[in-house]
């Protein structure tokens, strides 16, 4: 039988163009009224995901290498 798609993981990460794939920043849910501006600006941007956890994502999504 075919593997399925991670659906839980498929919704938390995005794929750019060049193939990187871009996790989203902790600390952006609530309690924001305490968080500097400055902290709250750099969370708006994705992060690459780490050397690690690329092979593990990549057979997840099943994102030809």
């Amino acid at each position: 039988m075919k593997q399925k798609t991670h659906s839980g993981l498929k919704k938390r990460t995005k794929i750019t163009g060049s193939g990187k794939v871009m996790l989203q920043k902790s600390c952006r849910n609530h309690l924001l009224s305490s968080k500097s501006s400055r902290q709250k600006k750099v969370s708006r941007l994705g992060v690459d995901a780490p050397a690690g956890h690329k092979t593990i994502i990549s057979r997840l999504l099943k994102i030809p290498k």
